[in-house]
């Protein structure tokens, strides 16, 4: 607005003579529009407005350079660089004017990072940064970089991941296994010929729950043969007597050791039928019973001074004596829910039949469909039945024909 104005004015004062040169006229006004401009600091000068203003003493000086710069460019052919110069001081003036801090791009970064190592004067001529914010950008650039190239590029990966049926026989071998480690594991599998580094296992690993310790099922397996139930069942007679039936059981092969029947039964008696339990045989390391009172201090003795040492199940908790509680189920409906007893012998007599039958025919599913006594399989022949317990039971045989 300010030019428009003085050129007007001219133009004015001389409308009474002659019309000047529109040349003429154009040149005065970028000379004054330089003049004006040409003031104005650069934001790179070491001199910034700033410093003039609150420096009255050296604004003469800048001026009067500042003017020299200005009409040099301009006599000596340069007006549209000049005046350029003197737009770009303007507006640079202005932005400084707007804002406190410069915005800057990635350019002025990288600028000022190449520029760096290859001019020693960088600190001095740099203004609107510290120095150290150069190193830190370069420090950022470089951490940057590396990053990019650790980066997982999807359409290139490194390693062949593992095949999904790998991962899940690593997963089964874990679940079975608790005990396994990533070596373990790698030898098994180089045994069944899949060809797997020991790294890739033990990576695999990592994202697998693992078992604390073996199951109660592998527990109980391994110790299946040192463990023995004793326990006492009861039998009415005809004549409503109450008859007690004493078992001793071993768990592996689910046979029945020794069993005997009394009407009064006593610690004493009770110890004398585990010495004839195990008169034929090692005894067990351990021996399951309940809390009844029947087992006394003799029954402790005993079992104390033939080295077994008693587990007691908690009261009222017959299912913590499975086996034995299972084999009184069996007996109840296989044999005697079907009898009338006598007497103790009957008793007996019907006992030991089916101690026979349960030992040699009958099938158990904890024994995988087979005998505590194990039966040979055959295929060959005809098919004949053998009545057990006098036709309440059958076993089943081929013969030749």
């Amino acid at each position: 607005m300010r030019m428009k104005c003085l050129g007007n004015s001219s133009l004015r004062e001389g409308a009474d003579h002659e019309a000047p040169d529109p040349g003429s006229i154009t040149e005065l006004r970028v000379g004054v529009a330089g003049l004006l401009f040409a003031i104005i600091p650069s934001a790179s000068n070491r001199l910034t407005w700033n410093r003039m203003k609150t420096d009255d003493s050296g604004r003469m000086p800048v001026v009067v350079l500042c003017t020299f710069r200005f009409v040099r460019l301009l006599m000596s052919g340069h007006g549209a660089i000049a005046v350029e110069n003197a737009a770009l001081r303007l507006q640079l003036a202005a932005f400084q004017r707007k804002r406190q801090r410069p915005v800057l791009i990635a350019f002025d970064r990288l600028f000022w990072v190449g520029l760096s190592p290859f001019w020693n004067g960088w600190r001095a001529a740099l203004r609107y940064v510290q120095p150290d914010t150069v190193v830190r950008w370069q420090r950022e650039r470089s951490r940057k970089f590396w990053a990019r190239l650790s980066r997982v590029n999807p359409r290139r990966r490194g390693r062949p991941a593992a095949a999904v049926e790998i991962r899940r026989l690593i997963e089964r071998i874990v679940a079975t296994n608790p005990l396994w480690r990533a070596p373990r594991i790698h030898g098994e599998l180089k045994m069944l010929g899949i060809a797997i580094s020991e790294r890739t296992a033990s990576r695999i690993l990592r994202g697998l729950r693992r078992p604390p310790t073996q199951t109660w099922k592998t527990f109980l397996h391994n110790h299946l043969g040192q463990l023995v139930s004793i326990d006492f069942f009861t039998v009415p007679t005809v004549t409503l007597r109450v008859l007690f039936v004493f078992i001793v059981l071993e768990h592996r092969r689910r046979e029945v050791l020794h069993f005997n029947v009394t009407e009064h039964p006593t610690a004493a008696w009770t110890s004398q039928q585990i010495i004839e339990a195990f008169a034929d045989r090692d005894g067990p390391e351990y021996l399951i019973r309940d809390r009844d009172s029947v087992y006394g201090n003799d029954v402790r003795l005993r079992l104390s001074s033939m080295g077994i040492e008693e587990v007691l199940t908690a009261p009222r908790s017959p299912w913590q004596n499975p086996y034995a509680e299972r084999l009184i189920g069996s007996i109840r409906r296989d044999c005697l829910n079907h009898f009338i007893i006598l007497n103790a012998r009957h008793l007996k007599r019907a006992l030991a039949s089916y101690f026979g039958y349960y030992h040699g025919s009958r099938t158990h599913l904890g024994l995988d469909k087979q005998c505590p006594f194990p039966r040979q399989v055959s295929n060959i022949g005809n098919i004949i039945a053998i009545p057990q317990l006098g036709g309440l039971h059958h076993r089943y045989e081929r013969i030749a024909a």
